[in-house]
Formats: C-alpha cells, structure tokens, sequence
C-alpha cells in the first residue's frame, strides 16, 4: 500500500472550514450515529470513550449528552477540527496528532479507552492499517471498538472529499484482523433505504460538489428537487434502526484482546 506523503495528504483544516455545516446536515449522519450507539454495548459510569477521527467533534457532543458519566476523547490530524470541537464540547479532551505517524501517547494516554470508535476515517488515508494500528495503543485490553466506513460505489463527491477507497464486509474484516483486533461483526447495513440515498448522491455527480461549495445544501437557494430529496431522506434514515447485509453502510465491532 503506498504511503501517503505530507504534500499528498488531504487539507483536513480547510476540510472543516469548508464543509463544516454540510456535513451537519448530511441525513445519513443521524442513521449512522444510531447505529454506532446501538453496537457500543454497555457504557457504564466509568466509561472512557475514544473517537478516533473526531472531525469538528458532533460525535462527542451527542456521546457527552448521552453519557454524562462517561469521559471522553477525541483524536483528529486537524487543528482546526480540534478547536472547534474542544469549544464545542467543553468537559472532553481533545488531541490533534496524526496517527499515520508511529508515536506513543501521553502516559495517561496508553490502554486508556475501554470504548472506542472510528466513524468513516479509514477510506480518507492510503494506510488505513497504520492508523488503527496507531490508535490501539490508546485502547485498554478488552476496549470495545466500533468502526463505520463505506462501501458500495463513489459518488463524484465521495472522490472531492479524499475518499480513497469504499470497503466490502471481507476488506474490512481483514483490516481489523491484520491490525490485531478480534473481530466480532461486520455488516453492511441500511438496507435498502441507505442506498438508495447513496444513488441519489452518485447520480447528483458534481452538480452536489458545486452546491456545496457554493453553500446551498439544505438551505432555500438550492434547488427544489434538492431540498426536496433532503427533507425525505432525513425523514427516511430516522426510521429505526436500518438493517440488511446489502447495506452499503459498513459496520464493524472489534475488541482488543483483554
């Protein structure tokens, strides 16, 4: 696999300063999150949560509110993703690092979290094994992993964010496993409303590039088809919990070993 060079890699500062709020509004954020909550297992009172990837910090907030008795930590290659999310999230600790690098956390740090999450990270970095790898030296033997990446086909936009790759449920297995997780599940999920939002999005090809650039997802200069097609799926993808092994949505659940 080749490495990704500094110069190669993805301006994830100009990433969250440009697509921030779009992101925010993406209907398939709320799904997914449903999803990462339901396969977290049991969080107790002394719960110590990692959010490998954690972007502009949205996951946090909503793990913060949902586990006020949980601590919390995020990790980004952002800087400005990281400050966003520390003002937005207040009582979490956030770190900015890149976890393609080799390096040992902080102290306190090391075998910390005893749950864990990367939510569609890994199709962003050519090395996707070296990040996990990395990000395990911050999980406590035993620690509860749950990984969301995405499969099926790429949109044009999937290609203007930096995706590298989309993953089958054999691909991601085999990534956990080579990166020495014990894997209990992977599923596509979502089923088939999932996709076909995901078609939606690939056949829209740079026409949704241009109408994000120009700030007009979601709001009322984007075109009535668009707001249209919005309002349903975010209607749509709140419907309980999607299920489906055909769902383009990759899940997996992986436990460092105790």
């Amino acid at each position: 696999m080749r490495h990704t060079t500094a110069q190669e890699r993805d301006d994830w500062d100009r990433h969250w300063t440009d697509f921030a709020d779009r992101a925010a509004e993406n209907p398939a954020q709320a799904m997914r999150r449903r999803v990462i909550r339901s396969l977290l297992g049991v969080v107790g009172a002394n719960a110590r949560i990692l959010d490998i990837g954690c972007g502009q910090g949205d996951l946090v907030a909503e793990l913060s509110v949902r586990y006020p008795g949980a601590e919390l930590h995020g990790i980004d290659y952002s800087r400005h993703g990281v400050e966003v999310a520390a003002e937005k999230v207040p009582r979490a600790t956030f770190t900015c690092r890149d976890l393609l690098t080799p390096g040992s956390p902080p102290p306190d740090r090391a075998t910390w979290a005893t749950h864990a999450i990367c939510a569609e990270v890994l199709e962003h970095v050519d090395e996707p094994e070296a990040l996990i790898r990395n990000a395990r030296a911050y999980l406590a033997p035993g620690c509860r992993l749950v990984v969301t990446v995405p499969g099926g086909p790429m949109s044009a936009f999937d290609r203007h964010i930096g995706h590298r790759r989309h993953f089958s449920a054999a691909a991601l297995r085999q990534l956990l496993e080579s990166s020495g997780f014990t894997v209990e599940k992977v599923a596509g999920v979502g089923f088939p409303l999932f996709n076909l939002y995901r078609l939606v999005v690939i056949s829209r090809g740079r026409r949704l590039v241009a109408d994000v650039a120009a700030g007009s997802l979601g709001r009322e200069s984007a075109s009535l088809p668009a707001r249209l097609a919005m309002g349903a799926f975010r209607l749509l993808l709140a419907i309980p919990r999607p299920r489906g092994r055909w769902g383009w949505q990759m899940v997996a659940v992986a436990r460092t070993e105790p």
